[in-house]
């Protein structure tokens, strides 16, 4: 989600058409404009440009596999090559 609005305790945050007030209290340099990962009405990290698009792609993905639509776009990164565990699981 993209911070729109903050007082420093909570934030006004965006993702698509929808609006959530969610707590920014775990964050230090929560400010207008940063894109976080929040979870349950929680921001619990800062996240960089790239990341928060790939986080995105993926997201609309999903929504387009649910909906039965084609969704090797959002995941062009994966397509032609073996899964790999993280470097902490091997």
């Amino acid at each position: 989600m993209t911070i729109v609005e903050t007082d420093g305790i909570t934030a006004l945050c965006e993702y698509g058409d929808e609006q959530r007030r969610v707590s920014v209290m775990l964050l230090s340099g929560a400010s207008v404009g940063a894109k976080v990962l929040v979870h349950i009405d929680t921001a619990v990290r800062l996240l960089e440009e790239d990341e928060a698009r790939r986080i995105s792609e993926a997201l609309d993905g999903l929504e387009a596999g649910l909906s039965g639509e084609d969704c090797d776009r959002f995941f062009a990164d994966l397509i032609g090559r073996e899964p790999q565990l993280p470097d902490h699981l091997r």
